[in-house]
């Protein structure tokens, strides 16, 4: 009888395609009779099937995307499997040592192994190189310089803005930012344990800037509050926005063979405030196993053969982005990706979420902050002191 597999997929293109590819030639490679069913889910309403509904415990699916936002939240509530006695057995070719030591932490912890890395990518600047040439601009370090180059590559006329920002209050790109542009004005939003400290000028002039940015129609393509991460990286690669800030997978997509600016496209570090230091951030998603699972070896073995220097490259070649250090540095995806292998040098500079199980929740209530920075004229220190008071009661 043949066994079928189920995964919670992340709804994105790459995702869907890779992960289905990568059982075909798991199933070619092994001659195991399974087959796989997945499942695309957009942000909130996979947080929503997997944790909320308890979907990793119920027997729904054997595998899952997780972000690792969530990590510590799924492993509180003995949503996921410990992977460590699966890789003491049969364990992955090269484990850790083919890794980026960014990428093994934030699922290490408790003494278990809670997920591997599929997808990587942290947040970086991309721009459109040739727009930057033809007008003579320097690609922008500071954050002046990037909305001065925003509005002067602005020409909604010509079916492009100069930037997009991504406000849509999933908990997702609109908190991250936030972190970023804190810490690029030499702030910290939390302390290691999760506490907030948002309180400060660092914090002040970051909500101010993201503020001023979504009202700023001579730089920005218009109703930030309707574009989740997916949409304004999608809107990059179709040529309707000159640059941005986000995730360096949207940049390697857009060199993709039908992409509109194939050929056109450059990464840099973020920009910071005068005088402070670029900072990128350290996000990734997770293939993990749903303590649920009927079928645990099966989901296993599947895993190992994902985390296979082969399939890792497959992950890439799909629009995704791989997570090994061999993909990275690989010579073929580096001629179809130039900037590739700048992936190495951005992880230097990345930062990470404080691990924590309430962290979706801290996330929501910074979104909440942003929206009504937004939407509102009201201090933004009065904002940030109100958001503080919330988080404390949710992390306390």
């Amino acid at each position: 009888m043949t066994t079928t597999l189920r995964v919670a997929v992340r709804r994105f293109g790459p995702f869907e395609t890779g992960i289905v590819k990568q059982f075909e030639d798991f199933a070619a490679t092994t001659g195991v009779d399974a087959r796989i069913e997945i499942e695309a889910f957009d942000l909130n309403p996979l947080h929503e099937t997997l944790i909320e509904q308890r979907g990793l415990a119920d027997g729904s699916w054997d595998l899952a995307f997780l972000s690792t936002d969530w990590i510590a939240e799924v492993q509180a509530l003995g949503l996921v499997v410990d992977l460590l006695p699966f890789q003491q057995r049969e364990p992955i070719d090269d484990f850790p040592q083919a890794w980026s030591e960014s990428l093994l932490g934030l699922q290490q912890f408790a003494g278990g192994l809670w997920g591997m890395p599929y997808h990587d990518g942290p947040e970086c600047l991309m721009y459109r190189k040739d727009l930057f040439e033809a007008k003579g601009l320097a690609v922008p370090t500071t954050w002046d310089e990037y909305v001065e180059a925003a509005r002067q590559l602005n020409e909604p006329e010509q079916g492009r803005y100069g930037t997009a920002l991504a406000l849509f209050p999933d908990g997702h790109n609109g908190f991250y930012d936030f972190c970023i542009h804190v810490w690029t004005r030499g702030g910290e939003p939390f302390a290691a344990d999760g506490t907030p400290t948002l309180v400060s000028d660092a914090a002040c002039a970051a909500l101010d800037f993201i503020r001023t940015l979504a009202r700023d129609t001579s730089a920005l393509a218009p109703e930030p509050q309707t574009y989740d991460s997916v949409r304004a990286g999608l809107a990059f690669c179709e040529g309707k926005v000159a640059l941005a800030v986000n995730w360096f997978g949207f940049a390697a997509l857009a060199q993709a063979p039908d992409s509109a600016v194939t050929g056109l496209v450059d990464v840099a570090p973020i920009p910071a405030a005068l005088g402070a230091k670029s900072v990128s951030l350290n996000v990734f998603w997770l293939l993990s196993m749903a303590a649920g699972s009927r079928h645990k070896d099966l989901g296993w073995r599947f895993m190992r053969h994902c985390a296979s220097a082969p399939m890792d490259r497959l992950t890439t070649l799909e629009g995704a982005i791989g997570t090994r250090l061999s993909t990275w540095r690989d010579a073929e995806v580096n001629a179809r990706i130039p900037f590739y292998h700048k992936l190495e040098a951005l992880h230097e500079s990345a930062r990470e979420m404080p691990r924590h199980a309430r962290l979706a929740d801290i996330s929501h209530a910074v979104d909440t902050m942003i929206e009504r920075a937004v939407n509102s004229n009201e201090a933004s220190r009065a904002l940030l002191e109100a958001t503080q008071v919330r988080i404390e009661e949710i992390v306390r």
